[in-house]
């Protein structure tokens, strides 16, 4: 994943106290104490020159992401306020060496203890005024590594809905995904995914969106802006579920506005499938009932049928899993074992 590998970001405290403790050691080592300051001020630039950058550098280029993570994090973070306290970092990185640079060539003609006290003042309060941009920066990876890992090759199943439709149910019931699943809306925070082995242990990748509401774009929440994101870059179909018995909260008319809705921005298929059909069924579409489990076949038989559909047919050359004859040179031409007897 994109994300796997960031490591903490620490305080501004934390990366001073490492860079001193580490440089000290280095400076009891020395023999030469005016020659130590000297090095003492170098270590410590360096290593948080070091450190800063590497901070950058943990973090994925997010303009390089595929776009469904690309917008995901626009989405959870906005990408300027990211980039901004990037830049803040880099701003601290570039100062901390200047002022390390230019404090240490000077101290062979001054009073070393002093222009040392100074270097350490001087780039810890460097380092304090990006506090607040590493502070977010580690929030932000700690939302990162912890988003869900879609994988672009594999065909995927989006299902979306008003909340509290039954869409976390049916995940749970047809994939490896374990949702929370509760009565009272938005209980998916964000997406969720699943898998399914399917023909040939072809895997199936079934996402769980937040619930959507029937609102303009610019009045969604973050929540339900993740939900579309999975719609528009990774659905190879939708399945959309509909509450006829309206418990969920909303009329049956804004349900199927909605679906009319996501047609709207989608270009792939798409299965509507009406659930707690032991309360209510609608006539015309797929009914099912995540509680009793009646209907739920029918319906993941249909988007079988369907990706089975879509998918591009791959060509096996079987001949690739024959055994290869060993092969021998004789009399100038190529022969098998069996020809050369």
């Amino acid at each position: 994943m994109y994300f796997d590998d960031i490591p903490t970001v620490p305080t501004a405290d934390e990366l001073i106290d490492r860079v001193l403790r580490r440089a000290a050691k280095k400076m009891r080592e020395k023999t030469n104490k005016r020659r130590a300051d000297e090095d003492f001020v170098r270590s410590i630039t360096q290593a948080s020159h070091d450190k800063l950058v590497a901070i950058i550098q943990s973090f994925p280029n997010f303009e390089e992401l595929p776009p469904f993570y690309r917008d995901l994090c626009d989405i959870l973070f906005g990408m300027d306020n990211l980039k901004m306290n990037l830049g803040m970092v880099g701003w601290a990185a570039k100062n901390v060496r200047d002022v390390g640079r230019f404090i240490s060539t000077g101290m062979r003609r001054a009073d070393t203890l002093v222009e040392r006290r100074r270097a350490v003042a001087r780039i810890a309060s460097i380092i304090h005024r990006a506090d607040d941009a590493l502070h977010y920066l580690n929030d932000v990876r700690n939302v990162l590594r912890k988003l869900p890992h879609v994988n672009p090759d594999e065909f995927t199943i989006v299902v979306a809905g008003y909340p509290n439709v039954g869409k976390s149910s049916f995940i749970r019931l047809v994939s490896s995904a374990e949702p929370e699943i509760a009565s009272y809306p938005f209980t998916t925070k964000g997406i969720i995914v699943g898998h399914r082995i399917a023909e040939r242990r072809r895997k199936i990748q079934f996402i769980d969106t937040p619930g959507l509401l029937d609102r303009e774009g610019e009045e969604r929440n973050a929540i339900e802006k993740q939900a579309l994101n999975a719609l528009v870059y990774v659905a190879d179909i939708v399945l959309f579920v509909i509450d006829a018995s309206e418990n969920c909260g909303y009329s049956i008319e804004a349900q199927f506005k909605l679906r009319e809705e996501i047609e709207e921005i989608t270009s792939v298929p798409m299965v509507t499938v009406v659930n707690k059909a032991d309360v209510k069924k609608y006539e015309g579409f797929f009914n099912m009932s995540t509680v009793s489990g009646e209907g739920v076949e029918d319906v993941l038989n249909e988007l079988l049928r369907i990706r089975k559909e879509n998918m591009i047919k791959e060509v096996v050359d079987i001949r690739s899993e024959l055994p290869v004859p060993e092969m021998r040179r004789h009399g100038g031409r190529t022969k098998s074992k069996k020809d050369a007897y």
